[in-house]
């Protein structure tokens, strides 16, 4: 990335750091940042959208939701792919009921689906954060919950995002999407995309990575992560990363 564009990065993240509290409480904000590049064929990329809306819909997640101090959550639902490429398919929205849930999971299901060609998780994380600095409401805990199913390969340097967030008190969880095999779910990659993640994308207390390596998978990646992320636990032992407790100094 030029040193102009970097540049423009932190100004904005900077106008925005100057942006007055939001006024509506909220349990969380939570950006869902989901990687929409052309290394995910447009089939499969349905059909990760498909999985994020039944999981928003379903009775753990409200139940989740409702269980929260306020009983109720902030949410966007960003798809990312480029450096600059990121469009909200559902806007920030307030969820406290199970009507609002469908609500906003059938305007995800409703959204155009537009792609782009690289993997910039960077910039999706930089654009995740002014997301939450910006916006209208006030929670103790901020998260973004990025997807991807690759390294990044354009865009702001990941070291330079992840500092935006922990400026910021933004945890960043990571969905890692693997395959071993090419064009039935994601192309291949070469790295372990595990510890990639864990390694250069997650950031923060309690920050952990829930990968998925089938569609079936993938869903039940994306339920469990909702319901952790919006209950504030952690993952199970069986779940977790044995990097957790590392990073956080404490035991899963």
């Amino acid at each position: 990335m030029g040193a102009a564009v970097l540049a423009a990065f932190f100004v904005a993240a900077s106008a925005v750091s100057a942006v007055q509290p939001g006024s509506i409480d909220v349990d969380v904000e939570l950006v869902l940042a989901v990687d929409i590049s052309y290394s995910v064929d447009e089939e499969e990329a349905r059909r990760q959208r498909e999985g994020y809306v039944a999981a928003l819909a379903s009775e753990d997640v409200i139940r989740s939701i409702q269980g929260g101090p306020l009983g109720r959550i902030a949410v966007t639902y960003v798809e990312w792919a480029d450096s600059g490429f990121q469009r909200a398919a559902a806007d920030w929205t307030v969820v406290a009921s199970e009507e609002d849930a469908l609500a906003f999971a059938s305007q995800v299901a409703a959204a155009p689906l537009e792609r782009g060609h690289y993997t910039a998780i960077g910039a999706a994380l930089a654009d995740a954060v002014n997301r939450i600095e910006s916006n209208d409401y006030t929670a103790p805990r901020l998260i973004i919950d990025i997807s991807g199913d690759g390294p990044q390969n354009q865009g702001l340097p990941l070291d330079q995002a992840r500092a935006l967030a922990d400026n910021a008190h933004v945890v960043v969880n990571g969905l890692p999407v693997i395959s071993a095999d090419s064009g039935r779910w994601v192309r291949p990659v070469e790295v372990n995309l595990d510890d990639y993640f864990r390694d250069n994308v997650i950031t923060g207390p309690g920050a952990f990575v829930l990968p998925a390596r089938t569609e079936a998978e993938f869903r039940e990646a994306i339920l469990r992560k909702l319901i952790i992320e919006i209950a504030g636990a952690l993952p199970s032992p069986g779940e977790v990363d044995p990097f957790l407790a590392q990073r956080t100094g404490r035991a899963p």
